[in-house]
């Protein structure tokens, strides 16, 4: 039997629709997430890459002010949709960190916020030193970039293709991305030890191409127990990997 993919007729990304929507529903590891960026978050906030808002509502349910990008309409409009009762989200922007005219569309946005963060969003880009660069530009002086990706290219399987991604990364990796930017590095971390084995169980093992919502249940529930394991192994090892950088100019 073929896997089964929750589908929106107004979405083209099957896979990358399917696997939001099952972490959707995994408050406790969305919330995680939330939290394991939010001491580096300041000031005006913005995210590229929102998807259908994960991440987003827990920035506007604490209250934070927050501007949001997605690369397609479709997302926009269901972030739009799904947020709307938050007054605090103040605009949903259709963006291409990459475009080749985005000096030219984007140059009102230069230097006005405090920290702009994106979260699973690098991997999905061929050439990632422009879209560091470009995230740098919306930065303004002493303004935080931070960027989470998928860690160690050794577990590179089906999941990584399905999703678009054209690599994983480390710490020694994704550093010198940062550094060429000329943005400091203040903190590094990996994130999420456990979530390794369900990867490499239905990535590589199973050879599935979505992470099955049933899964995703299973370790939203034991959550608190994964951030305690986390406390301890996340200089070394995480299914992701965490980069904080300063613009310093």
């Amino acid at each position: 039997m073929g896997e089964i993919t929750k589908t929106n007729p107004e979405v083209s990304d099957v896979y990358g629709y399917s696997t939001l929507a099952s972490i959707s529903g995994a408050d406790k590891f969305n919330r995680w997430m939330y939290e394991t960026i939010k001491p580096f978050c300041k000031g005006r906030i913005l995210e590229i890459g929102g998807g259908i808002g994960n991440i987003s509502q827990c920035f506007l349910a604490d209250g934070e002010e927050l501007v949001v990008t997605e690369l397609q309409n479709e997302y926009c409009d269901m972030i739009r949709s799904r947020l709307s009762g938050h007054v605090n989200l103040k605009d949903v922007i259709a963006m291409d960190i990459v475009d080749p005219e985005f000096d030219a569309k984007y140059k009102p946005l230069f230097g006005t916020f405090d920290t702009v963060f994106a979260l699973n969003v690098v991997e999905h880009i061929a050439d990632d030193q422009k879209a560091i660069a470009n995230c740098k530009k919306l930065l303004k002086k002493e303004g935080h970039l931070i960027i989470l990706v998928p860690a160690f290219q050794s577990i590179y399987n089906h999941f990584d293709t399905a999703l678009g991604h054209f690599r994983r990364y480390t710490e020694k990796s994704l550093r010198p991305v940062f550094e060429a930017n000329r943005l400091s590095v203040i903190h590094t971390q990996y994130f999420n030890l456990i979530g390794i084995a369900g990867w490499w169980v239905s990535g590589s093992l199973l050879r599935k191409k979505i992470i099955p919502e049933g899964q995703m249940k299973l370790y939203n529930f034991f959550v608190p127990v994964f951030r305690i394991i986390d406390k301890i192994t996340r200089k070394w090892l995480g299914l992701s990997v965490v980069m904080v950088g300063r613009n310093d100019r």
